[in-house]
């Protein structure tokens, strides 16, 4: 089940407040992240979780959806074999795709 915005911050907060003291590199000195620094972190990290959850499906779907040439090459097949409906395999593929990365609720 899909997490709130909240969740998702008080996670990022644990995440950065564990792995503290967290630096940075300022004209070559090493510091350690201000207050300030430390409050942006978690409000970035937040962010990512967050823009993970709610679109991370779709960067899956792309890589897991293969080219478009094998795309068009199995629906060419399809239509071919008279399978353009749900029993060809262009339509089994896409099916899967979907199935194995679904849309957040």
């Amino acid at each position: 089940m899909a997490k709130t915005k909240e969740q998702l911050q008080t996670e990022a907060d644990a995440e950065i407040e564990a792995n503290s003291p967290l630096y940075k590199q300022v004209n070559n000195e090493r510091m350690e992240f201000s207050d300030d620094d430390y409050a942006q972190a978690k409000i970035d990290l937040g962010n990512a979780k967050w823009e993970e959850q709610q679109f991370g499906y779709i960067s899956a779907r792309q890589e897991a959806y293969g080219s478009w040439n094998s795309q068009l090459d199995k629906l060419w097949h399809d239509i071919d074999a008279g399978k353009l409906d749900k029993t060809g395999e262009w339509y089994k593929a896409v099916k899967k795709v979907k199935t194995d990365n679904p849309k957040p609720s």
